[in-house]
């Protein structure tokens, strides 16, 4: 017996299903996307799972495992195309194929090039029936990071600010600990997980000497990768953003040279103005296999980065203090001379968090 196509209603509701289990690997899956699978037959779930970690069995396989003899002839809804080339494990497509599955339904192609189509491609010529583009928009939003350094070839970078209600990021002093509220504060240390990795100038790490660790570390979940960009190689052997806690360390200068234990030491081009080039630094990263980065800007960096249009998203922690006209700004724009040029954003979320309001949009 094999299962009848379902309506599309049903399809959605299964590839709905399939989106939850696939955010449950949203802080442990890197670089890898995240991906959910459930098998249906006769109306009725007989196996689901989800990507866990990098090296660990795709989704795929965990549902098929579930559903063991009953997945034959079933339809199987994956949030991203069954891959068909051996990496860390096996084709998920020659899975699919082997376990007799009927009809596969995909949210959205993948865009790793070692796929690109052709896990669809081997599941049709298996005599499956194969579909394409159920909730595509939001199974690619899952995997915007993965996606981004596919097809764009750097991260998803979402610049992340903390600021008074009047726009300021730090006394004239360069005092800003802490602008932003304790759950505030916790919640960019949820964003950093969710990324897994962060970046900041080497001014933030000369002037704070952060740890940019997760705190409290959720079980199971790996360090956010630690990046300093640092034209002049000026951060310290002994700075704690080095320190060996599992994660991995990147250090881009404009020149090669030794590096603190660990530290991968990674050069970039500089501009004229001895500044790096961020494009290049992005660029860099993305062969380092990082999907995604949130930026911990001071206001030069900020405005870098958004002078050069790379930042896609920004996360304003608004606080409800004034710090006034001496204060400084959010981002270092000086080349701005109109509204015409000046960036525009649309706003994506909106949401109180602790006493501060915290305000998401992306570049357009």
């Amino acid at each position: 017996m094999t299962d009848a196509a379902a309506s599309p209603g049903e399809d959605a509701r299964w590839m709905a299903h399939a989106l939850q289990l696939a955010a449950r690997g949203r802080l442990t899956t890197r670089p890898n996307p995240r991906v959910g699978c459930v098998l249906v037959r006769a109306g009725r779930n007989i196996g689901e799972g989800y990507h866990r970690r990098a090296g660990e069995p795709h989704a795929e396989v965990h549902a098929l495992a579930a559903a063991a003899e009953a997945a034959r002839g079933a339809t199987a809804y994956v949030t991203l195309e069954p891959c068909s080339h051996h990496g860390r494990t096996p084709p998920c497509a020659d899975a699919l194929i082997a376990a007799g599955v009927q009809r596969v339904v995909v949210a959205v192609e993948d865009p790793n090039p070692q796929v690109a189509g052709r896990g669809i491609a081997a599941l049709r010529a298996a005599g499956m029936t194969v579909d394409i583009g159920c909730l595509a928009g939001p199974a690619a939003a899952l995997n915007r990071g993965f996606f981004s350094r596919m097809q764009r070839g750097r991260p998803w970078v979402t610049l992340k600010l903390a600021a008074s209600l009047d726009g300021r990021t730090a006394m004239a002093s360069g005092e800003s600990q802490w602008i932003s509220g304790e759950a505030a504060r916790a919640d960019v240390h949820r964003q950093r997980a969710e990324a897994g990795a962060v970046m900041v100038a080497a001014a933030t790490v000369l002037a704070d000497d952060p740890q940019l660790t997760l705190r409290p570390a959720p079980d199971g979940v790996a360090p956010p990768d630690r990046i300093v960009l640092d034209a002049r190689a000026e951060v310290p052997a002994g700075a704690r953003v080095w320190a060996d806690d599992g994660a991995r360390r990147f250090w881009l200068t404009a020149e090669p040279g030794a590096a603190p234990s660990g530290v991968h030491r990674l050069t970039v081009a500089t501009r004229a103005d001895g500044r790096l080039r961020l494009d290049q630094a992005l660029a860099v990263l993305a062969a380092a296999e990082v999907n995604a980065v949130l930026v911990e800007a001071g206001s030069r960096l900020a405005g870098a980065l958004i002078d050069s249009r790379l930042p896609d998203e920004l996360v304003v922690y608004l606080a409800p203090r004034l710090l006034g006209d001496a204060a400084l700004g959010m981002a270092n724009l000086p080349g701005l001379t109109g509204l015409a040029d000046a960036p525009a954003l649309r706003w994506t979320d909106t949401r109180t968090v602790g006493a501060d309001l915290r305000l998401t949009a992306q570049f357009i």
